[in-house]
Order: C-alpha cells, then sequence, then structure tokens
C-alpha cells in the first residue's frame, strides 16, 4: 500500500517544484514568462495559507501527497484540487462541485501507483466533502488514470485567457 497523506504548510515549496514540474510535462511549445510573474512565489503563498487554514473564506484546498522515501524532505507525488460552491440545480442540491489539478510525479518515481493514489485520496476528500460533479482538465499522459477512475468526457469546455 502506497503511504498518502494531507500535504502540510511545509509542503508548499515541494508542492510548487511538482507544479512546475507538470507543467514541463505538459508543456508543447515554450510558455511565455513575461506574462507569467512571480507565479511561483505566489502559489506558494496560497498553498501555505490554505493548508494552515487561516482563510476561511478563501478556497478549500483538498492536496495529497507521497513522501519520497529515497530523499527526504522531498515528495514523489501530488495531486490538489478545489471544492467550489455553486449555486445548486438538479442533480447538485448542494452545488458543490469539484476541479482535479495538479496531478503529478517526479518523473523518475513514475509508473509506481504514486499519482492513482494521490488522486484516489483526493477523490475520497471530494466524496467527504459531498461534492457532486468533479471535473478536469487530463494530459495525455494521465487519461488513462482518470478514465480507470470514473472520469468521462462531458462537454467541450470553452475558456477565455486574459494575459496581464
Amino acid at each position: 500500500m502506497i503511504p498518502v497523506r494531507p500535504a502540510l504548510p511545509h509542503d508548499a515549496p515541494e508542492l510548487v517544484r511538482l507544479r512546475e514540474v507538470m507543467f514541463a510535462s505538459m508543456r508543447s511549445a515554450p510558455v511565455a514568462t513575461e506574462a507569467s510573474g512571480d507565479w511561483k512565489a505566489l502559489t506558494e503563498k496560497i498553498l501555505r495559507s490554505a493548508l494552515e487554514g487561516d482563510d476561511p473564506s478563501g478556497p478549500v484546498f483538498g492536496v495529497f501527497v507521497v513522501d519520497d522515501d529515497e530523499r527526504p524532505g522531498r515528495l514523489a507525488a501530488c495531486a490538489v484540487g478545489t471544492l467550489e460552491q455553486r449555486l445548486p440545480g438538479p442533480g447538485h442540491p448542494d452545488g458543490l462541485f469539484g476541479f482535479v489539478f495538479n496531478i503529478c510525479t517526479d518523473p523518475d518515481r513514475r509508473r509506481r501507483g504514486y499519482a492513482r493514489a494521490c488522486t484516489e485520496a483526493l477523490l475520497a476528500w471530494f466524496d467527504e466533502k459531498g461534492a457532486t460533479r468533479l471535473d478536469l482538465h487530463a494530459s495525455t499522459l494521465g487519461q488513462h488514470i482518470y478514465r480507470d477512475l470514473g472520469f468521462t468526457e462531458y462537454s467541450t469546455a470553452l475558456s477565455r485567457t486574459t494575459l496581464r
């Protein structure tokens, strides 16, 4: 059994590192860094605050990790998601929706089941919170895991990106 645990505030820098690994794995073309700002420092600040529970009015994050047994102080994998309050509707009586993102395993730790184990812990957390719908954007690397866990294509996603 893979030991998965909820992330702690001191994990924030490692979560940022794994987020950067995830972006590098997904990247087919270089990202415009001039429009990115200091995203790493802000990401660490947001994660640390959420994991400390400092802002009860802020977003609710579920964050699960696997420690790297061979490199103390490092994480081997993570799964992050947010719980969002939307308006209730048919099939969603409480209006609680989840968004799964930032599933990542260090490249040299892949194919050991870490991403699946972290994702399963995240899905159990969503179930415990009462989320009635979960969405995600899957990379080709992760699609098989999500399909195995019951995710299906639901609709065509449209998005708008505004660069600052």
